[in-house]
């Protein structure tokens, strides 16, 4: 018998045999942990799914045979089956017109047993036909029973009854990098489910000054606008409205609507059939390091007021160009897109308590809060004495018509053209710095004040006629203001 030999492990087995060891002992049991404390969304979209609903806007076909020339057949043999067929031809309003295309896809949810929906407002914006589609693939006409869009909320209703709603959470106790679950029907496919974590909270986006936003990484797009985002309680906290993308698909960002503001906004619509916001009359920009360092502030935070607005109550209460916002009701502001919100929710008439800075001494004002007025008054109110330095449509700056100018070319009325930005839809129109602007869209131009107001009240068109005087003569101009 050949004895057995025993000899030493080589350096190199000994490290293989650790790092065996240590994938056995240590990282195993590592990855089990992680697979066993992921979160079991199967309940939450078993118990919440049929509260959810698709939501589709068609235009209507219009009423083919009201038009007709049709022959007085009432006492004639084919009076009654005239009347028959057209009676057979009026659609039913309670179901979907037959051979219409749905406009754009949406999502929506239950938020009573007798019918009531939230959605987006973007997703029924100007529909003629508003259709929504149940768990049971039951479809109903819905009617609009109001929109808000600055808060980018619709509250819809359909003649259904005893149907599953969905839990109503609080988005404030909401914390970053907590889970979130979205119920919805991206580019159609219903009842599609995505999730993921908070990303932040309070985001301010452009042009949507008054939604402090609920960012996430769920996977939005479109046809999930409207839908439910659900807490890991299976509770909504938040209305999925908007995605950043280059592409048009998901890009890892997504904003939803605290359902706080969500459901202040349905309960006024629903009784009022408006939403009314608190309004303060400033305009802020963010604070900066070294704005902070000139004002004798030991860091940058709060709300630089650059214009108080005429009539506002922040004039009424003393505020002054140059004050910094730092809280409003008790709140800190850290960033200038933390005011509006906090704003808009005051009701109307009722006093704030305002805390500023000023020349470096700390202050506090009372305001009582007045109502935001209209997007048309709100834009003229916020339009600058001269908002004609660029920033109109047509991208020109306009000056008064020097006295000399009118007596040669002869004209009574009109501004005078100081420049044209470079590329601007004046730019390619060709109108240059020299030309008077006599009208626009046909309304005569006799001031500054006059060009401000028809460029507000012309601003959503997608061109405008204009007229202008040249040392030649006069001369219309189409300025192409969209592409």
């Amino acid at each position: 018998m050949n004895p057995i030999r025993l000899t030493h492990a080589s350096p190199a087995a000994r490290l293989w045999s650790r790092c065996l060891a240590f994938l056995v002992f240590i990282i195993l049991p590592l990855q089990a942990f992680a697979l066993q404390s992921l979160p079991d969304f199967t309940v939450l979209v078993e118990d919440n799914y049929k509260a959810v609903v698709n939501i589709s806007t068609m235009n209507k076909s219009g009423d083919e045979h009201s038009s007709l020339d049709l022959p007085d057949l009432e006492d004639s043999p084919y009076g009654d089956l005239l009347k028959r067929f057209l009676e057979d031809q009026e659609p039913d309003e309670q179901q979907p017109r037959r051979g219409a295309e749905p406009e754009s896809l949406g999502s929506g949810f239950i938020i009573s047993e007798d019918g009531y929906v939230m959605t987006n407002n973007h997703v029924v914006a100007e529909a003629d036909q508003v259709i929504v589609r149940l768990h049971d693939r039951r479809q109903l006409i819905a009617e609009v029973v109001g929109t808000d869009p600055r808060s980018d909320i619709a509250l819809l209703k359909i003649d259904a009854q005893d149907l599953q709603v969905v839990k109503i959470g609080e988005s404030d106790n909401l914390k970053v990098g907590e889970w979130v679950l979205a119920i919805g029907s991206p580019f159609g496919f219903d009842f599609s489910v995505t999730a993921g974590i908070v990303s932040a909270k309070g985001r301010a986006l452009p042009n949507e000054s008054y939604v402090p936003f609920i960012q996430t990484d769920v996977a939005i797009n479109p046809g999930n606008s409207g839908g439910p985002l659900f807490n890991l309680a299976g509770e909504v906290v938040g209305v999925n409205s908007q995605i950043y993308s280059r592409t048009g698909g998901f890009m890892g960002l997504s904003f939803a609507i605290p359902i706080e503001m969500a459901f202040d906004v349905t309960n006024q619509l629903r009784t009022k059939g408006a939403v009314s916001r608190g309004w303060l009359g400033v305009v802020i920009q963010e604070m900066t390091r070294e704005l902070a360092e000139s004002f004798g502030m030991p860091r940058a935070y709060g709300a630089l007021v650059k214009r108080i607005l005429p009539g506002s109550p922040a004039e009424a209460a003393g505020l002054e160009v140059g004050d910094v916002i730092t809280h409003f009701n008790g709140s800190q502001i850290n960033r200038s897109s933390g005011l509006p919100p906090l704003v808009g929710r005051v009701p109307i008439d009722e006093s704030a308590d305002v805390g500023i800075v000023r020349e470096g001494e700390t202050m506090e004002l009372t305001v009582i809060i007045a109502e935001l007025p209209g997007e048309r008054e709100l834009r003229r109110a916020t339009s600058a004495r001269r908002p004609s330095q660029g920033e109109n449509p047509m991208r020109i700056s306009v000056i008064e018509v020097p006295e000399d100018l009118r007596e040669e070319l002869e004209v009574e009325d009109g501004v005078l053209i100081e420049e044209v930005i470079n590329d601007s839809p004046a730019d390619r129109a060709g109108l240059i710095p020299g030309d008077i602007l006599l009208k626009v869209q046909h309304k005569a131009i006799n001031s500054l004040e006059d060009f401000d107001r028809v460029m507000i009240e012309h601003e959503d068109l997608k061109s405008i006629a204009v007229l202008i005087q040249r040392p030649d003569g006069a001369l219309y101009v189409a300025v192409k203001l969209a592409p």
